[in-house]
């Protein structure tokens, strides 16, 4: 039904869900100095079951703010061609700067559990008055045990400025990265010359390894920074994954493929402590994302296996692959447990060729 395979594929692997979801992006002749990146989108179903729509939305003009920029989402389910809802809402920022960009957060009407699909368009935007980047944000600490602790500043170094926000947009590991939720810090009218703390304490998605950290006001924008979740309070890895292969139905290695024909993606993987110590067992959930070479990769197959280690030592895990089309293509391995949180460093990744 949908066209664009990228997020679709993203999403199946990546929600917390046992309904997957999938996403279509569309854009017009009239909006395409917008882009919505589909590489950063993500859906998923929040703790209230209704089902969000994130990602970013990038301003290529590089002569004119644009503002109210207003951005539909048709959510389906599985069968039905007729949308269940549509939606229409805009981006996190109220005006995006030349060459700039700016997250986007569309949630559902209804905690409908019937949704599984989402297909997103541009719908439109205005030209506005450039914002100046009269503000700062910088961070002064960053926790995360059970829950993600943060604290920074804000300072205004330009006018007096109302409806002030600061906002956390955070991402994942895979590349690009994907947003993942958008926070937002209000901080109301601030002063000139006025340095202003602010601090975020709540559950945060457990793939984030970092976030993008901003602000906005009634005149002014600040840049963008990237603040990385430090790496000593993300969960300890107990997997190492090795030996990543790719052979024929005969078990021979290949490093060349054929179009259409069924290929093995094999890896070893060793454990070196259970996860849950009563048990003895750590259940887990191994992923192959396969992408096409190139300035921007392209998300050809993503798979994955279900398993569960008994004690420690050593496992095998095989996908199936059918590529189908030719081209140079780098095969990435993950294992996640089933809380979504990574418990390997990524597998060593191997080029491939199809003919």
């Amino acid at each position: 039904m949908f066209k664009v395979i990228l997020c679709s594929f993203l999403i199946l692997l990546l929600i917390p869900f046992s309904q997957a979801f999938s996403a279509e992006v569309t854009d017009t002749p009239s909006t395409l100095t917008v882009i919505l990146n589909e590489e950063n989108i993500h859906v998923y179903r929040d703790s209230a079951g209704y089902t969000v729509v994130v990602g970013i939305a990038e301003n290529n003009n590089s002569q004119t703010a644009i503002e109210n920029v207003r951005i539909q989402v048709k959510f389906f389910d599985e069968f039905d061609p007729s949308p269940l809802e549509v939606v229409t809402g805009n981006t996190t920022l109220d005006v995006i700067a030349k060459n700039g960009k700016s997250t986007f957060s569309i949630s559902s009407k209804t905690a409908n559990p019937e949704i599984t699909d989402a297909s997103i368009s541009l719908v439109g935007f205005d030209p506005s008055p450039q914002k100046f980047s009269g503000l700062t944000v910088y961070s002064t600490d960053v926790f995360l045990d059970t829950s993600f602790r943060f604290s920074g500043v804000l300072q205004n170094g330009g006018a007096p400025s109302n409806d002030t926000n600061v906002y956390l947009a955070f991402y994942d590991g895979f590349e690009p990265p994907r947003i993942l939720s958008v926070s937002t810090i209000e901080l109301g009218n601030v002063p000139l010359n006025t340095d202003v703390s602010f601090e975020l304490n709540e559950e945060i998605n457990s793939r984030a390894i970092g976030f993008f950290l901003f602000a906005e006001s009634s005149v002014f924008i600040s840049d963008w920074v990237d603040i990385q979740i430090p790496k000593s309070q993300i969960p300890d890895k107990l997997i190492t994954i090795s030996n990543v292969s790719v052979e024929d139905t005969n078990g021979n290695n290949l490093s060349e493929l054929s179009v259409g024909s069924q290929v093995n993606i094999k890896s070893e993987t060793q454990i070196e402590f259970a996860a849950d110590k009563e048990s003895n067992e750590t259940a887990y959930t191994y992923y192959v994302q396969v992408k096409e070479s190139g300035k921007l990769p392209y998300v050809e197959y993503i798979g994955s296996y279900d398993g569960r280690f008994i004690g420690t030592g050593q496992e095998t895990q095989v996908i199936d692959w059918i590529p189908e089309k030719p081209g140079l293509y780098f095969i990435e391995t993950f294992v996640w447990d089933r809380n979504n949180i990574p418990i390997a460093e990524q597998g060593p990744f191997i080029l491939i060729i199809v003919n």
